[in-house]
């Protein structure tokens, strides 16, 4: 799969990386406060929001084609938060596939 280097709504950059067996992994930078339930919600386009609690979502844009499919064909994924190229926290997020990730956002 094409590695994924874009920025999100907060200017952040995140990479997207699929391993061998398929799994996902997406690297973005640290954000303030935990993850509290977290969930990847995605509509086969270039973007998707990443809830990672009441307080903080992340928006993603210019996801590339190579990574839609792969991201369409999971259940769940791995979200590493980092802060310096140094992991902060790890979590492993559901995804949730929708017709418009941009209606969620009106």
């Amino acid at each position: 799969m094409a590695e994924n280097k874009a920025s999100t709504s907060s200017k952040s950059r995140y990479d997207i990386l699929q391993n061998d067996k398929g799994e996902i992994l997406i690297i973005i930078q640290q954000r303030s406060g935990g993850p509290e339930n977290p969930l990847f919600v995605y509509d086969g386009s270039q973007y998707a929001l990443l809830y990672r609690s009441h307080e903080s979502t992340v928006y993603f844009d210019d996801i590339v084609e190579g990574a839609r499919t792969p991201l369409k064909s999971v259940t769940t994924m791995q979200i590493v938060e980092i802060d310096n190229d140094e992991v902060v926290r790890e979590y492993m997020v559901p995804i949730r596939i929708v017709k418009d990730v941009k209606a969620l956002m009106d």
